[in-house]
């Protein structure tokens, strides 16, 4: 273990021979009793001439300060142009500091656009494992193809992280998580047909309210192998969703409102500070506060433009109290909002630029307003933490999206795959797919009890499949497809994977076939 008595000897010796301090004896010799890069490496956000590279130093990582040292340390970074790093093209040195829980995120920029880099870190002797990502086109270059991931929901005790394994294996620009990359709670019991059975595994921690409950929860799910690959593999667009801090959470509004804001809102700047420090984004993410400005557009030459989004932050409380039920008062209200106001001009401006042949949302919550009645109810059942329960944004969006060409939507947050047609009145103005979850849910089937009634009530939805996995979407000037990719099983190791389905979207007046 690196302990305060070794760091303040080497900074001793250092003074007395004279050399420029501890960081020198560094890296001439390993500190650790362990691996330091235990939780591994990535990379996010990319740019035509560059990336960001995340680690962060872990030796114990569940130990408090991931057993690390009370002092800032440096952390030597090297990018090559091949995966020998025979040609080094960009390297430096960064502090990990204590205060952001030992995690380095470096802006590496300067390099040629459209092509894969590779990365690795050092400290001392000790070297982390190689990383791969890729810049993205020039702005404005003529594109004839993108390929890209979307992932996301991935409870831990919900089964093995297979479906990453796969990711890691395709060949992608890169990768967009939509969210709940931790959830915040632990199951006291796991059913089958009303009866206990053993979890898969089961999290360290039952409820997570403080900075290091939620920094010992993230580094449980990066001891994960698989989950570690897909992450060093490509470079990931990171946003958030609820279980980051609380199941359904939006502004400081607590789920039962049994908290106050105020005190709620101390609980997501913890969660907010643990999100920043385990993910590969850049420095004006750093939280404000309890406050993350996580939206942000990127362009792939001019080919495609992809809005990410925030629904949580400064989206209006939930109408009718929540849940799954019929719609109230409050689901009219027009003062509701899901984005706030800034980010909704933002998005706006966003969606009038004529820069890309496709335009791409990418979020979080469910935007076709589905019936989800499945056993005879009554009325109209809405998913109200869904875009269904916030009428006049939800119209708003559409009245925009009516004058936007080849319009997609990217959602997840369902635990299953969905793909349909968005309205403005009776015009179709976009197709919406909304990608399954990584692991939560469990092993799942191909369809769910009901999802008949739900097809047979819902004319916009034209699929739905209850497996786990992730999407790839393939993008040509002519037409945009997401390919609903899934695993047989999440429950015991090696799960199978295969194509389920393809929501294809032609260039022009809105369409969506499935195949």
């Amino acid at each position: 273990m690196f302990t305060r008595r070794r760091l303040l000897s080497t900074g001793g010796a250092a003074a007395a021979l004279g050399l420029a301090g501890a960081p020198a004896i560094l890296h001439a010799q390993s500190w650790f009793m362990d691996n330091p890069f235990t939780l591994g490496v990535a990379s996010g956000d990319p740019a035509p001439d560059g990336f960001v590279i995340w680690t962060k130093l872990a030796p114990e990582p569940f130990e408090p300060h991931g057993g690390m040292p009370l002092s800032r340390l440096p952390v030597s970074w090297e990018v090559a142009s091949d995966d020998r790093f025979a040609t080094i093209v960009a390297k430096g040195e960064a502090m990990a500091h204590p205060e952001l829980g030992h995690s380095v995120h470096v802006e590496v920029s300067g390099l040629e656009a459209d092509r894969p880099y590779w990365y690795r870190f050092k400290v001392g002797a000790d070297r982390s494992l190689a990383g791969r990502a890729r810049t993205l086109p020039r702005a404005g270059a003529a594109m004839s193809a993108l390929k890209f991931g979307v992932c996301g929901c991935q409870h831990y005790e919900s089964g093995l992280y297979t479906a990453y394994r796969h990711l890691a294996q395709e060949d992608l620009a890169f990768v967009f998580h939509y969210g709940d990359f931790i959830y915040e709670y632990r199951y006291d019991y796991n059913y089958e047909k009303g009866l206990p059975v053993p979890k898969v595994r089961e999290h360290r921690m039952r409820a997570l309210f403080s900075l290091d409950d939620y920094r010992a929860h993230y580094a449980q799910y990066l001891t994960d192998l698989d989950l570690q690959a897909a992450r060093a593999r490509h470079v990931f667009l990171s946003t958030f969703d609820d279980h980051e801090v609380e199941n359904n959470w939006v502004q400081d509004i607590q789920q039962n409102n049994e908290v106050p804001p105020a005190i709620f809102a101390l609980r997501r700047q913890a969660a907010m500070q643990a999100w920043y420090e385990y993910m590969p984004v850049r420095a004006s993410m750093i939280p404000q506060g309890e406050l993350i400005h996580a939206n942000r557009r990127l362009t792939y030459g001019n080919l495609a433009a992809i809005n990410l989004l925030d629904t949580r932050s400064f989206r209006s409380d939930q109408p009718c109290d929540d849940g799954f039920k019929s719609a109230c008062p409050g689901v009219s209200d027009p003062k509701a909002s899901v984005l706030g106001a800034a980010q909704e001009a933002w998005l706006d401006a966003n969606l009038g630029r004529k820069d890309a042949s496709w335009n791409c949302i990418a979020q979080q919550i469910m935007v076709m307003p589905l019936d989800r009645r499945t056993r005879g109810e009554p009325e109209k059942t809405l998913n109200l933490d869904s875009w269904a329960g916030y009428d006049a944004p939800r119209n708003r969006l559409m009245a925009r999206l009516a004058n936007v060409p080849n319009a997609v939507v990217l959602t997840g947050d369902e635990h299953q795959n969905f793909a349909g047609l968005l309205y403005d009145k009776e015009k179709p103005v976009a197709a919406e797919c909304v990608i399954t979850s990584i692991t939560s849910g469990g092993d799942g089937q191909d369809v769910r009890n009901g999802s008949d009634k739900l097809l047979a009530g819902n004319p916009q939805l034209k699929f739905i499949n209850d497996q786990r996995g992730y999407g790839i979407c393939e993008v040509t000037p002519d037409a945009w497809q997401t390919h609903f990719m899934v695993v047989d099983k999440v429950s015991t190791p090696g799960g199978k994977l295969s194509k389920r389905a393809t929501a294809t979207i032609a260039r022009g007046p809105t369409t969506l076939e499935i195949g």
